[in-house]
């Protein structure tokens, strides 16, 4: 992978607004956490475009240090070389994946985690092994951005 100026660095704001407000649990007085936000991934992950180039993407969340967003591909579809202006962890939640980040590609399949430092450039692909939708792909951004 060659890095070129045509490359896009994304942001969270890259992939729209979040979806709705996810439900938030107060904590107990025995629990140290003083809220939890629950987020149903898969009942949100945006239906898959096939005939597209591009997966369907969709923010489901916009919190503290954190914005997470959910691919989801068709066998054949990629997001091409790009960076991310934070550091980012990507999980595969179903079917199969591939992730390559210079030189190193790896399959990228349910349960499968990689981590990458902020402006690393990186391409994601779903072979044409894969199954033809499912292929979901979890985007933690770290932003390191408290909400206000």
């Amino acid at each position: 992978m060659t890095a070129t100026p045509n490359e896009p660095t994304h942001t969270p704001d890259s992939f729209g607004p979040a979806a709705s407000a996810p439900e938030s649990h107060p904590g107990t007085a025995a629990s140290p956490v003083t809220a939890m936000t629950v987020i149903p991934v898969t009942d949100l992950v945006p239906d898959p475009k096939p005939g597209k180039p591009r997966p369907a993407v969709k923010r489901l969340f916009s919190g503290d240090r954190a914005n997470l967003i959910a691919f989801n591909f068709c066998r054949g579809q990629c997001l091409p070389d790009h960076k991310a202006a934070h550091p980012i962890t990507v999980q595969c939640l179903g079917g199969s994946l591939t992730f390559s980040c210079g030189d190193t590609t790896i399959d990228l399949a349910p349960g499968t985690v990689a981590h990458l430092p902020a402006y690393s450039l990186h391409r994601v692909d779903c072979p044409d092994s894969a199954p033809e939708s499912g292929n979901i792909l979890l985007l933690t951004m770290l932003t390191g951005e408290e909400q206000q």
